[in-house]
């Protein structure tokens, strides 16, 4: 399947869209009337030009039907429910018949095997389990693929490292931010990455830079492979890197047998062609409970089509650089709080550990970067007289608050942290906290 030759992958994608369409006009309320009020019939769909004709939908649709609107079995014909943290509204509800869990766990266990992984392989998994999507789906996937699995979950990172250790694991799977607690972690306590077997991370759930990707792969001594996912598509395993394309920075491959892809314009919502970078669009074609169509991401993206080294014939989606919501206003300036990651993993005296605060006073938003000091820079410091120290504190933080202007065209204060203070619980990370809503309803 994942070679199979464009036109017998693009004849499969109709098919199995027709069949949707169809499912959903006697399944879906909501798509019932969205689709007749549209004019749309499965009759009508000839080709996949054709699903730019199809009508969008988007978070809000989830949230304002929560928490079951629009799904397409009742909630006692599931198998498993899973939610979003609901950090911006609504969670947004997912639901799986048991054959959705079988697709899933399929996709994730052809995710794992597209990045290298083998039955042979012991798979530490540190996606958080529970509503949250990444731990499981991982799981049942790497178990299909019949690797052993290490459920370890999110936190308690020292009991992470010992059990790499102890366990002898050879994967490691969990979000960039949480492998770079641990890589950082181990650097604290000294522990060299020689004492681990690991060789690959497979890493996702958050956007993560290619200056992420080279600290990770120098501390852990692996290679740091993409995993891409949503909940609300099915979870992790939609989209995976390949060795071949990761050396020259290819993108994902998509399982387009059961999701179809597409690139948008985020303002006007037009289909835009082949390796324009607009937002990415997913049509699901083999979910049961939860079908959707041509559901807006809101992740920045673009298609590939060229053939892979890796002979893999389905296309590959540029790595996610930020999403949409993600995008922070301050004083009309707007900006992706992700971008800071380049110049901040580049500084030594820095840890990649950081967070921006947005207030509002007076009318106006204020924006501070918290930033910590790597723990070296802080011991060395702590060496120095009051006044000196305070002196190398001045000159970083003044040479931080340029590069934000210069780069992002914000102003931005700064605050060095004590190292290990922006470390939360949660394996995925916080990187903005918007105060801005609450002080204006006060």
């Amino acid at each position: 399947m994942e070679m199979l030759p464009s036109a017998q992958l693009q004849a499969l994608q109709l098919r199995r869209l027709k069949d949707l369409i169809v499912y959903l006009q006697g399944n879906n309320s909501f798509y019932k009337r969205t689709l007749n009020d549209a004019g749309i019939t499965s009759s009508g769909i000839n080709s996949l030009e054709d699903l730019s004709r199809l009508p969008l939908t988007n978070k809000m649709n989830l949230q304002d039907n929560y928490p079951t609107g629009l799904f397409s079995k009742p909630i006692s014909d599931l198998a498993r429910v899973h939610a979003s943290s609901g950090s911006k509204g609504n969670p947004l509800i997912v639901g799986y018949t048991k054959k959705d869990i079988s697709t899933w766990a399929e996709v994730c266990a052809r995710s794992l095997s597209c990045a290298g992984a083998k039955a042979s392989d012991i798979i530490q998994n540190s996606y958080g389990y529970g509503l949250f999507t990444g731990g499981l789906g991982v799981h049942y996937g790497a178990e299909l693929l019949g690797a052993t699995v290490v459920p370890s979950s999110g936190g308690m990172t020292r009991r992470q490292i010992s059990i790499l250790q102890d366990l002898r694991s050879t994967i490691l799977c969990c979000t960039p931010t949480y492998a770079l607690n641990i890589a950082c972690t181990m650097e604290e306590l000294e522990i060299s990455p020689s004492s681990l077997d690991l060789r690959l991370g497979i890493f996702g759930a958050e956007p993560w830079s290619e200056e992420m990707r080279k600290l990770l792969e120098e501390k852990l001594s692996i290679a740091a492979l993409d995993i891409y996912g949503l909940s609300e598509i099915i979870g992790p395993g939609v989209a995976v890197e390949c060795f071949p394309s990761r050396q020259v920075n290819g993108g994902l491959h998509i399982w387009e047998d059961h999701f179809l892809a597409e690139i948008i314009d985020p303002k006007t919502g037009e289909s835009l062609p082949e390796g324009e970078e607009g937002e990415l669009v997913f049509t699901t074609l083999t979910k049961e409970a939860l079908p959707l169509l041509r559901y807006r991401t809101g992740d920045i993206s673009s298609l590939n089509r060229q053939p892979c080294p890796c002979g893999r014939t389905m296309v590959r989606m540029a790595r996610v650089k930020a999403r949409l919501d993600d995008m922070l206003i301050i004083r009309g300036v707007n900006f992706y709080p992700s971008a800071v990651e380049e110049f901040l993993l580049a500084r030594p005296e820095l840890s990649p550990r950081y967070m921006f605060i947005v207030n509002r006073e007076k009318a106006l938003d204020t924006l501070c970067l918290q930033v910590e000091l790597h723990h070296q820079t802080a011991q060395n410091w702590n060496g120095l007289n009051e006044g000196a120290e305070a002196a190398m504190k001045k000159k970083l933080k003044s040479e931080i608050k340029k590069i934000l202007k210069d780069m992002l065209y914000v102003a931005a204060e700064v605050e060095l942290m004590p190292p290990g203070s922006l470390v939360t619980t949660e394996a995925k990370a916080v990187r903005v906290i918007d105060h801005r809503a609450a002080q204006r309803s006060e």
